[in-house]
């Protein structure tokens, strides 16, 4: 059985026992988040239903933060000496899928 889930602004498929990386979520490490399921695959039965997919539960236990990569964002206008550099990394959330229930 898979799910795919609405993590943040992405979709991402997960089953039992998945880690994954999102979008960072409040939570302390150990804390049971819900995701919200889109679309459920159990053997050849597929769920998208907007009311079956209401009850149904997909929840994960939070692993702990991370961090995305680097991104430099660097600005450069020509002739003028206007130069502006500036770093990013994203704040994520890593977690284990522990159960989905349809």
């Amino acid at each position: 059985m898979y799910a795919i889930v609405r993590a943040g602004g992405r979709q991402e498929k997960v089953s039992v026992g998945d880690v994954l990386t999102i979008d960072k979520v409040e939570g302390k490490k150990g804390d049971t988040v819900e995701l919200a399921p889109l679309l459920l695959v159990d053997g050849s039965t597929v769920t998208t239903d907007a009311d079956v997919l209401g009850k149904a539960v997909v929840k994960a236990e939070v692993m702990g933060a991370a961090k995305g990569p680097k991104i430099i964002i660097q600005k450069y206008k020509n002739k003028t000496g206007y130069k502006k550099r500036q770093g990013h990394r994203q704040p994520l959330t890593q977690v284990k899928i522990t159960s989905i229930d349809a």
